[in-house]
């Protein structure tokens, strides 16, 4: 009788910078009989090496990175190899980021306070061709398609773009405009604009009130 073949393990590609959650999520998938680890990177150019030879078939991604925001790197993704199955794995606010991922390209967003199995489901539901996210998501998206009013006001935070919330995430973090200009690349003339954009924006009157802004609401999103 001839033995039973196996399908081939899933390759999950990890990319977060925090290296003890990173450890935490290889483990818990390595443990299942149809997913595996093929790498792990902590920040954009680690995960874009490692792309061409890891061969991922998913690849799990945090909002927050050492070099670069995590919705620039699933763009990089999409634009290098455009069958790549993303999931957002984060700390961040998914009413504030889950709908940015979706337009990035990412397939899920689950949040990192979730249980380990729920992380599970939303790998199995993306790979078999699924998006997953949480109802509230679902059932905000469905009032904006619907053209239903949303039950509140957006928050202010929710008018900024990506690029506005990188900034913002940024300036928490102690970054002063150069170093932010060398970590998305961008001229220290363009940061200053979304700075005066923030402050317009957040109803913020100086850059201090801007400072203190980013800091607290950096530490509230667990991103320092």
């Amino acid at each position: 009788m001839a033995g039973k073949t196996h399908k081939p393990r899933k390759r999950i590609l990890l990319v977060d910078d925090h290296p003890l959650l990173r450890e935490g999520i290889a483990q818990l998938v390595n443990e299942q009989p149809d997913l595996q680890v093929c790498g792990e990177a902590e920040d954009r150019a680690g995960a874009l090496a490692l792309l061409e030879g890891a061969r991922p078939d998913l690849a799990v991604v945090d909002i927050s990175l050492k070099d670069q925001s995590g919705l620039e790197l699933i763009k990089d993704f999409k634009a290098r190899v455009p069958g790549l199955l993303v999931l957002v794995l984060s700390m961040h606010d998914e009413t504030l980021y889950a709908e940015r991922a979706l337009r990035a390209g990412a397939r899920g967003y689950i949040m990192k306070r979730e249980a380990s199995h729920k992380v599970l489901d939303a790998i199995r539901h993306i790979l078999a061709g699924g998006v997953f996210v949480s109802d509230k998501i679902v059932a905000g998206i469905l009032d904006k398609v619907s053209g239903r009013p949303p039950p509140s006001a957006p928050s202010a935070l929710a008018t900024l773009s990506d690029r506005e919330l990188d900034v913002l995430l940024l300036i928490g973090k102690g970054y002063g405009s150069q170093q932010i200009a060398q970590q998305l690349h961008v001229s220290v003339k363009t940061v200053e604009t979304h700075r005066a954009n923030l402050k317009l924006k957040l109803k913020l009157g100086s850059g201090g009130e801007l400072l203190q802004y980013a800091i607290r609401w950096t530490h509230e999103q667990g991103a320092v």
